[in-house]
């Protein structure tokens, strides 16, 4: 046991600075190669911060444990919403815009009902599956087209190997750290007597969530509060899509009864939060404080 609390810190260290090292390599290789900065975002900074996610989930896809890769969605996305975003509030309101809110807000909101209806059956298809990551290609395909630079080509960057060495590095901590940390919760899961499912939306997925949460604070610290709310809804959506979704797309998921109500609890948390950042396009401290309320009354719930 005592082990094993210890690969979890290791895996979660593993998980967050792999998570950097990748960012940072891939996306100066990205502009050395001339990819304007707005598509660095999209892709390579959005897989960069759900690497770790990605990687715990299609692990435990492979190893047959479903109920960990759908928990550390959905726990990562409750987290995200609740913790992250409304500790990020609590510390500093954070403004938004109404296209953010129409777009990736409402977005966010479409694809965790759409993650809800395909569930209600019990299980995730490959074929639904793939039309979760279908979904994502066509957002990013989207912003990519419409999105703009603000007129300013992004600077060439002089990217060597250790650049390489970085991105190659990073994405290889990841997926050990991400393999860590789904046998390590296992055993403690096995050994405390509780689920996987409560491991997963709990430990598993606080560890993933570590880049976003790094990244919203920095962010918010700046004053940059709209990419603050920016990453974190962002995740959410990747997270959904891009994870979930070809998580399934390797390994069809069988979901429980838990796990269907943990998206719908998910669908309910994505709504309010897009209510709160409608209103008045800002999301106020008290509202950050009632965020992280109801994501402590959902990991209480999840261990009962």
């Amino acid at each position: 046991m005592l082990f094993d609390v210890l690969f979890v810190g290791v895996a979660v260290v593993a998980l967050w600075f792999g998570a950097e090292q990748f960012v940072t390599g891939a996306s100066r290789l990205a502009r050395w190669l001339g990819v304007p900065g707005v598509v660095v975002g999209l892709t390579v900074v959005a897989f960069g911060t759900s690497a770790p996610e990605f990687a715990v989930t299609i692990d435990a896809a492979l190893a047959g444990q479903s109920d960990i890769s759908v928990a550390n969605v959905v726990g990562s996305n409750v987290l995200n919403l609740g913790f992250i975003l409304g500790g990020v509030a609590l510390a500093r309101a954070l403004t938004t815009s109404l296209v953010f809110v129409r777009r990736d807000a409402l977005l966010m909101v479409g694809s965790t009902a759409l993650l809800l209806a395909l569930v209600l059956d019990g299980r995730l298809a490959a074929v639904e599956g793939a039309a979760l990551f279908g979904c994502l290609v066509a957002y990013l395909a989207w912003l990519a087209r419409n999105a703009s630079d603000d007129g300013v080509a992004a600077a060439p960057e002089a990217a060597g190997p250790l650049d390489a060495l970085r991105l190659l590095g990073g994405l290889a901590l990841v997926v050990g750290g991400g393999h860590l940390l789904v046998a390590a919760a296992v055993d403690i899961a096995r050994t405390v007597g509780i689920s996987e499912w409560a491991i997963g939306i709990t430990v598993v997925a606080a560890g993933t969530s570590l880049p976003e949460f790094v990244t919203s604070l920095a962010a918010a610290r700046r004053g940059r509060t709209g990419l603050s709310a920016g990453n974190i809804v962002g995740s959410c959506i990747f997270n959904v899509l891009g994870v979930l979704g070809l998580a399934a797309v390797v390994r069809p998921l069988t979901v429980a009864p838990v796990g269907v109500e943990g998206t719908a609890w998910l669908l309910g948390v994505t709504v309010l939060v897009t209510v709160l950042f409608y209103t008045e396009t800002v999301l106020s401290r008290l509202e950050g404080g009632l965020l992280v309320a109801l994501n402590a009354a959902n990991w209480a719930l999840s261990l009962t």
